[in-house]
């Protein structure tokens, strides 16, 4: 899988979770995800987002949604 596909593949599970009302869940999928693939690992939003939802900003699916969709 290149790192186009494993992104993809990582932002559709985050969405499962969002689906379930389950931003935590979401978030941790993600940076879960990320770390599985050497090309997305170290992906710089997982410090960003991290940052964002700790401090109330990703609190919303549709914020967490929203900043999910953007990773490239």
């Amino acid at each position: 899988m290149d790192r186009t596909e494993h992104l993809e593949w990582c932002k559709k599970r985050a969405f499962e979770y969002l689906d379930m009302d389950d931003i935590k869940g979401a978030w941790g999928s993600m940076c879960s995800d990320l770390s599985k693939h050497p090309d997305t690992e170290n992906h710089i939003a997982i410090n960003l987002g991290m940052t964002l939802f700790m401090t109330g900003n990703l609190n919303t699916i549709p914020a967490m949604r929203n900043f999910i969709d953007g990773f490239n």
